[in-house]
């Protein structure tokens, strides 16, 4: 008899309460830190608490990955002879990759890793279809092949209102913080395979307006099936302007425009919007 194979992500995943449940996918929280104190990402700190936490100017850290909490999912989850794929946060943005990899080494139970090369939605693009295929029978490389073309039909772009968290986090220095501050520079940043790049900077939110409007050409061709506008606390109306101007007013695609998770925040600061895609055929530039 085939052993069944389980699921497990970590949680930078945007997955809803009834994709979770439907697909019993286990999930590994991570950490962050506040005022040099830990909070464990949905355990003692909520996505409304983070920004919160942000809008009074405490400014999170991301921390270390819980190799022991992988370990003990891994454990639990196997000892039944089920094997494992875990899809995780790709190792542009943390350690988490090496972690879970370090955790498949000191479990009992045969776990597969895979790097998502994503986050956030885009990670959870994969997440899902694994889950499907687990259900559908089909085997780990089957599933890891599944992963790698959803992969190459996502794209994540994440427009950053304010570098604050940027400054704080230490991947922009004071004084350049402060100089785009005055100018109020808005900055468009996409996660690539091995890099987080800049891709568009601009003096105002029209920067942000006019690059959906390029996104949605960027589809006339190749239609978007699932759109997140994964967020930190941005106002609604600006969400579903830039949700207009990506979808075509009678496209049916999946929409979900949820708060992002407390890992994501510490890395794109209040008021950004990660815009991920899901497209019919592979998004190449």
């Amino acid at each position: 008899m085939t052993a069944s194979i389980k699921i497990l992500t970590d949680s930078s995943v945007q997955l809803t309460a009834a994709e979770i449940k439907k697909y019993q996918i286990e999930i590994v929280p991570l950490s962050v830190e506040i005022d040099g104190q830990s909070f464990v990402d949905g355990e003692n700190i909520s996505r409304p608490e983070l920004i919160d936490n942000l809008r009074a100017g405490k400014y999170p850290k991301t921390s270390q990955p819980p190799l022991g909490r992988f370990v003990e999912a891994y454990d639990r989850l196997g000892a039944d002879g089920s094997e494992v794929i875990a899809i995780v946060l790709s190792d542009v943005l943390s350690g988490t990759f090496t972690t879970a990899q370090t955790a498949a080494t000191m479990s009992n139970t045969k776990v597969t890793v895979i790097n998502s090369k994503s986050t956030d939605r885009g990670q959870a693009f994969q997440v899902l279809a694994a889950a499907q295929d687990a259900q559908a029978g089909k085997t780990v490389a089957e599933i890891q092949q599944h992963c790698q073309e959803v992969h190459q039909r996502t794209r994540i772009n994440v427009l950053i209102d304010n570098l604050d968290c940027l400054v704080k986090g230490g991947r922009l220095s004071r004084f350049a913080g402060a100089i785009t501050k005055l100018i109020n520079l808005k900055v468009i940043v996409q996660l690539n395979e091995n890099s987080l790049d800049v891709v568009v900077k601009g003096r105002s939110r029209k920067t942000f307006v006019k690059f959906c409007e390029g996104l949605a050409e960027r589809h006339q061709n190749n239609p978007i099936q699932d759109l997140s506008l994964s967020n930190v606390g941005t106002d609604p109306e600006f969400l579903e302007r830039l949700k207009n101007l990506i979808l075509p007013t009678a496209n049916q695609t999946n929409y979900l425009a949820e708060l992002t998770s407390p890992i994501i925040m510490t890395h794109t600061g209040l008021n950004a919007v990660g815009v991920i895609t899901l497209s019919e055929k592979p998004d190449v530039d």
